[in-house]
């Protein structure tokens, strides 16, 4: 037990966190560096071997945590996290898992798990989930009723954006974004003059409705969770407070006694 209170006294020191969080932003540079042919023809097998040196040193980061947390280690979900971005190294990278070379670049997302300001944006973001899985509903169904209309309206004269329904799904998911949709409307109002309406519709319906409400149901989850760890804060400092005041009445009580 004092040895693995010493590891994990380290492990939890900010110069550690510091010290790993350096070694990660060095590794995303060396896999940047290695995009670039003329530096790989150059500098190739130094980089692949700092990479796999700063893959062991993460490997033994991780066993540390582990002798430090113990099984605990596997509850707390951004250290799964971690040994999964990490682990993805050491598969084999051939034939259909050729994609996993590109894959160790997750390994810069460890960053997240590193400052807690990063961990909590993600953690409301996971939190929003429900609500966000309610508003795409809503999103999927405007998208469907606003496809199926533009193909039956406009899908004979304008074949290449609303000829099929996959493809008036894509075209509004552009309209959706803002990219380009004022080209495609004015093209289609040289034959349909009224054309405007039926986008504009879809326009404020779509963007400045449905992706509004994402937004705020991501907010409100990373507020209510923001305000759920102040009160826990504020709940520990209590506690402690409350202990405090405890021990004191102890001692003045022993102290009378004593007096007495």
């Amino acid at each position: 037990m004092p040895l693995r209170n010493s590891i994990r006294a380290v492990v939890d020191a900010p110069l550690f966190a510091k010290i790993i969080m350096v070694l990660i932003i060095l590794n995303a540079a060396i896999l940047g560096l290695e995009t670039y042919p003329a530096v790989m023809a150059e500098y190739g097998t130094l980089l692949k071997t700092a990479d796999r040196v700063l893959l062991w040193i993460f490997v033994f980061e991780l066993l540390l945590r582990f002798a430090g947390l113990g099984p605990r280690m596997f509850r707390d979900p951004w250290s799964i996290f971690d040994i999964i971005v990490v682990g993805i190294a050491f598969l084999p990278a051939n034939g259909a898992f050729a994609v996993l070379r590109a894959a160790r670049v997750l390994r810069v997302l460890r960053l997240i798990s590193i400052f807690p300001r990063l961990k909590r944006v993600v953690e409301g973001l996971i939190s929003a989930i429900p609500g966000i899985g309610s508003i795409a509903a809503i999103l999927v169904i405007v998208f469907y009723v606003f496809a199926v209309m533009a193909t039956k309206l406009y899908g004979a004269q304008y074949p290449m954006w609303f000829g099929t329904l996959h493809g008036s799904f894509f075209t509004l998911f552009q309209i959706m974004t803002l990219e380009g949709w004022a080209e495609i409307v004015r093209e289609i109002m040289t034959t349909h003059p009224a054309a405007w309406v039926f986008f504009v519709a879809y326009i404020l319906a779509a963007t400045f409705t449905v992706l509004n409400l994402f937004i705020a149901v991501i907010v409100d989850a990373m507020q209510r969770q923001h305000q759920a760890e102040e009160f826990a804060d504020n709940q520990a400092e209590a506690d402690a407070i409350a202990r405090i005041e405890k021990e004191i009445a102890r001692l003045h009580a022993r102290f009378d006694s004593l007096r007495l």
